[in-house]
Parts: structure tokens; C-alpha cells; sequence
């Protein structure tokens, strides 16, 4: 069982005492009992006297404690302050039998504790953390109102405390109900609704906990922590985040936080140029903040503000950002889309083992070989030392993408027949190798190794569209084409490349129109060059010449390279 966050702060590690304070607390005791001969009346009824049984059980439990026997010195403890009903024997015996973590002894002693000294607030504390573990509600709420009444002068903090002394009780309807019932002296304070709104929220009650939580902020409109609460309850709604934070952060420019959440709303709702102003902002006031930082370049990179992106980034990477592999990786895109193919070899290459190293290394490779270094490429992915089987996969696949753009398509499907042959089941090498062999021409073989694929992972969507879209290319078997076509549809129902097969089927089954209504749902959604060529193919069939002619030309500029496109292009317009 395990005690709320504050009270083991408060009670943590109390040092067993040496010999000397031993002896010491020894004298005073004899001191005490002196005293207590001419002490007043009402004084003498909190003393406890010393006799020689006392004394010998406390000595007993001090040495078993700095003997590491702390079982014996919490029994022997526990025994002391039952039987003498002293609270600053029950205080001692709550506070080692905390740190012993037996909670059940903590909680017998702090009823002696709490019944001696009743004003005590931190006596009630401990009252209210350790019976909240053992789920005793009835003592919970005594001892929470108790220690509340105790301690006016610091209610506001106080009762932001008191659901973290809650934290452990199971029934957290009933907890609302003492929360609730504690904090009724209290509802001028905003405070005690924001302990009524957390609560509230704990018990799944939300609506009460909007009730609550607006209940604070017409108290304290400025209230940062509780707007942000205020959007807790409403967070799988971004729009409904925006509508609550947009307004706050305008009326409290200085919110951070607040603004952050406004931001990263934003960012869901693909808001993205609102996003960055918010980002920004916050970065003006945490310049230091990397999360911050990394979130600018990032939107920046998002909206193609490349220089604004980089230098976002290239702070991280002097921050010593805990991602930094992928920071360099982002720069490494940057440098391509500025046409800085060295830099951006540079960046990939500095990209050290990690999630990112297999992709980002390959990448370097695939830029080195488009410099007409196809060699040095397959050189640098070969020197890499994987460091298990899955990284070993992913260089040989690396490397047959390589020979395969560089149109060194046998190369490619050798070195791939090569690692299946060494892991013939697995995933991957089956799909790629597939590719290879359609590409080669080698129908049979890329069919039968896409069926195995299908038969070891049915939910494979790739494979189903792989093999329906090489038929469909075809112009052969179109109903079954079109059949597994859709199978992959229903596993991946969005993704562009298999709507772009599903397009291409209708069209080689004569269904232009349906065809083209398909191909421009795919574009749309990624305007990837084979993709383009397609449609243009099916705008051209229709008569629609001159818009396929602009899709073709648009797709040749981002992509000028694409053998689909260029063979499309020279077919309809040689």
C-alpha cells in the first residue's frame, strides 16, 4: 500500500537516533518526570512519567531501529504509545512505522497521536493520508474537516491538497462525497471548488466537475491552473479546447501553459499557421524551453518556412536535445528540400544507432547513389554493423532499393532472393522481393511468394494490393484483381496507393468515370507521380486532354524521374 506523494514527504526517512541523542531524550525524560511533580494539573494530564518499564522499552526500540531491526522497534513503539497514551510516543511510532512502510501500524499510532493532541494539524494530516489507504471514509472525513479548521490561515493550499490525500480511496464516488462535505465552510474560496471539480472528475462525474471548475474560475477568472482543467474534461475535443483556452490566453496574455494548450490544439485541428503564432509566443517568453523549440521548427518545417525550421532546430541540436537523431533527421529533409544534397548526406550520416539510424544511414546512401556514386552508397550501408537481424534486413532492403533505382533491377532481386533464402518467412524480404521479381517480369515467381506472404500474415493490405495491382497492370484476371484490391481497401480503407490501384482496375475494366472519381481521391490525398500518371491516363481517355497534359507536366517537375510518368507522358505525347 502506498502513501500519498506529500505526507511521505513530510514524514520520510526519520533517522533512527544515534546513542548520544539516545541518552539524551533519556535525561529529558527524567527531566519530565521531575517536572511533572510540580506541574499544574491540566499540564500533568499530557505528561506521561518515566518508570523503569518505560524506559527499558524505549531504549529497546531505539537500539533495534539503529540495529536495522525495525519490525522490533515499531512493535516495541507502537506498544509504548498504546499503553502510555503519550502522543509524542504515538508521533515517534507513526513516524518510523511510516518509513518501515507498515501502514497499519503508522495508522494505530496516529489515532494516539491524534487523540492526545487533537489541535495538531499535522497529527490530523497524517490521520486523514493513512486512513484514506486503508479506505476508512468515516475517520477521512473527521480528520480531513478537522485538519481544514485547523489550518485557516493556509486553507487555499490546503484544500488544493486534499485530493492528493484522497488518492488512494477506491470508491471515489464516496471520496466526492467527503471532498464535497469538507469543503463546505469553504466556497468562497476558489480553492475548495477546484477540490470539488478534481474529485468530481476522479469519480467519472463530469458534469459536476464542469459545474465545479467554472464555479472557481467566476471566483478567479485569471486562474491559469483551473482553465487548464477546464479543458482536461473536454480534451479528445480539440475544437472545444480552442473555444475555452482561445479566450483565456486573449485576456491573459502571460498564460504559458494555457497557451501551450491553445497551441497544441491547434496543431490537431491542422491549424497549423495559428499553431505556430501561438508557439511562437510562448518561445518569447521560455526562449530555453526545447519542447517548445522543437515544436516551431517542426511547424515551420510543416509550412515550408525551411530557414525559420532550421534554426529552430539547429538550437536543439546545441541544446542537446534528448531526440537529437531525429532533429537531424528533419535537417536532413530541410537540406533536401533546399537542393543541398551534401548537407543533407551530412545530416543523415551524423545520425547515430537508434530508431532513426537504419532509415536516416539508408537515406544518406540513396542520396550518395543519386550523385552517381551508386558504389560509395552500397560501401556505406555494407560498413554498418547491424545489431541484430530486423537492422540486418532493413540494410539489405536499404541496399536493393539502391540497385533498383540506379535500374539494376537483377542485382536487386539476387541480393533479395539471397536474404530470403537465408529467412524465408519473413515479412518483408517476401513483399520486396515480390516487387523485384513483378518488376524483372518474373510473374509467377512475384505471385507466389505475395500468396505466401498472404498466407503468413492475412491482414498483410500491401501484399492483397501488390498482387491485385500487378494483374490489374496486366489487364489479366480483373475480377480477382479487383477482389483483392478491395481486400486491402478494407484493411487500409484510406491509404492512396491502394485507392490508386482500386482506380487503375476500373479503368483496365472499362469503368472511366468510376475510375477517375477514385484516382483524383488518391492524388488528392498524396500526389505521388505513378499516382499522377494514372489519372492523367484516365482525364486523357475521357477527352480531357488538356487537364491531363497539367497533371502530368505538375508531377513531372516534383518528380521528373518516375519511370510510369515518363512512359506515360511519351505515350500520349511522344
Amino acid at each position: 500500500m502506498m502513501i500519498a506523494a506529500d505526507m511521505k514527504q513530510r514524514y520520510r526517512s526519520p533517522r533512527l537516533s544515534s546513542l548520544l541523542s539516545t541518552l539524551l531524550l533519556i535525561a529529558g525524560c527524567h527531566v519530565m518526570a521531575a517536572e511533572s511533580i510540580a506541574a499544574p494539573a491540566s499540564e500533568k494530564e499530557t505528561m506521561t512519567g518515566l518508570t523503569p518499564q518505560i524506559l527499558y522499552q524505549f531504549m529497546f526500540a531505539e537500539v533495534a531501529g539503529s540495529r536495522g531491526q525495525i519490525p522490533l522497534s515499531v512493535a516495541a513503539y507502537l506498544d509504548l504509545a498504546q499503553t502510555t497514551r503519550d502522543p509524542r510516543l504515538a508521533q515517534r511510532a507513526a513516524e518510523v512505522a511510516l518509513h518501515a512502510r507498515q501502514y497499519d501500524s503508522a495508522l494505530a499510532a496516529t489515532r494516539v497521536w491524534v487523540e492526545g493532541e487533537p489541535e495538531s494539524a499535522a497529527a490530523q494530516q497524517m490521520a486523514v493520508t493513512l486512513a484514506a489507504s486503508f479506505g476508512r471514509l468515516d475517520e477521512v472525513a473527521a480528520h480531513l474537516s478537522r485538519s481544514l479548521a485547523l489550518d485557516t490561515e493556509n486553507a487555499p493550499a490546503a484544500l488544493m491538497r486534499i485530493n492528493r490525500l484522497m488518492a488512494r480511496v477506491q470508491d471515489k464516488t464516496a471520496a466526492y462525497k467527503v471532498v464535497e462535505d469538507a469543503t463546505v465552510p469553504y466556497l468562497k474560496l476558489p480553492e475548495a471548488h477546484f477540490a470539488r471539480a478534481q474529485a468530481a472528475y476522479a469519480a467519472k462525474d463530469f458534469p459536476r466537475a464542469q459545474s465545479d471548475i467554472e464555479a472557481a474560475l467566476k471566483l478567479r477568472p485569471e486562474w491559469e491552473f483551473a482553465a487548464l482543467f477546464k479543458a482536461l474534461l473536454v480534451q479528445t475535443e480539440p475544437q472545444q479546447v480552442i473555444a475555452i483556452l482561445g479566450p483565456f490566453v486573449r485576456a491573459n496574455p502571460q498564460a504559458s501553459d494555457a497557451r501551450l494548450g491553445l497551441a497544441r490544439a491547434l496543431v490537431s485541428e491542422r491549424r497549423f499557421d495559428d499553431a505556430l503564432v501561438e508557439f511562437k509566443k510562448v518561445l518569447e517568453a521560455q526562449p530555453a524551453n526545447a519542447d517548445v523549440i522543437y515544436a516551431v521548427g517542426l511547424l515551420s518545417l510543416q509550412l515550408r518556412d525551411y530557414d525559420t525550421a532550421e534554426t529552430n532546430l539547429r538550437r536543439l541540436i546545441d541544446l542537446n536535445y534528448p531526440e537529437s537523431n531525429l532533429v537531424r533527421t528533419y535537417l536532413g529533409q530541410i537540406a533536401e528540400d533546399k537542393k543541398d544534397t551534401k548537407a543533407a548526406i551530412e545530416w543523415y550520416a551524423g545520425v547515430t544507432p537508434g530508431a532513426q539510424y537504419v532509415s536516416a544511414q539508408s537515406r544518406a546512401a540513396q542520396l550518395t547513389a543519386r550523385m552517381g556514386d551508386v558504389s560509395g552508397a552500397r560501401t556505406l550501408l555494407q560498413r554498418l554493423t547491424p545489431t541484430d537481424d530486423a537492422t540486418r534486413t532493413q540494410l539489405r532492403l536499404a541496399e536493393a532499393q539502391l540497385l533498383r533505382d540506379a535500374n539494376r533491377n537483377e542485382e536487386a532481386y539476387t541480393l533479395l532472393d539471397k536474404a530470403l533464402t537465408a529467412k524465408p518467412n519473413d515479412p518483408e524480404l517476401l513483399y520486396e522481393t515480390g516487387l523485384s521479381a513483378d518488376r524483372l517480369r518474373k510473374f509467377d515467381v512475384a505471385e507466389r511468394l505475395w500468396q505466401r506472404l498472404i498466407k503468413l500474415k492475412p491482414d498483410h493490405a500491401h501484399a492483397y494490393n501488390a498482387l491485385g495491382y500487378s494483374l490489374a497492370d496486366r489487364g489479366v484476371r480483373l475480377d480477382e484483381a479487383e477482389h483483392l484490391i478491395d481486400k486491402a481497401l478494407q484493411l487500409l480503407p484510406d491509404d492512396p496507393f491502394i485507392l490508386d490501384s482500386k482506380g487503375w482496375v476500373l479503368y483496365r475494366k472499362g469503368q472511366k468515370q468510376a475510375a477517375l472519381e477514385v484516382l483524383q481521391k488518391a492524388f488528392n490525398r498524396r500526389p505521388d507521380a505513378e499516382i499522377a500518371a494514372h489519372l492523367g491516363e484516365v482525364l486523357w481517355s475521357l477527352g480531357r486532354q488538356a487537364e491531363a497534359r497539367k497533371v502530368w507536366a505538375d508531377a513531372a517537375r516534383e518528380t521528373p524521374d518516375n519511370e510510369v510518368l515518363i512512359e506515360t507522358i511519351k505515350k500520349h505525347q511522344p
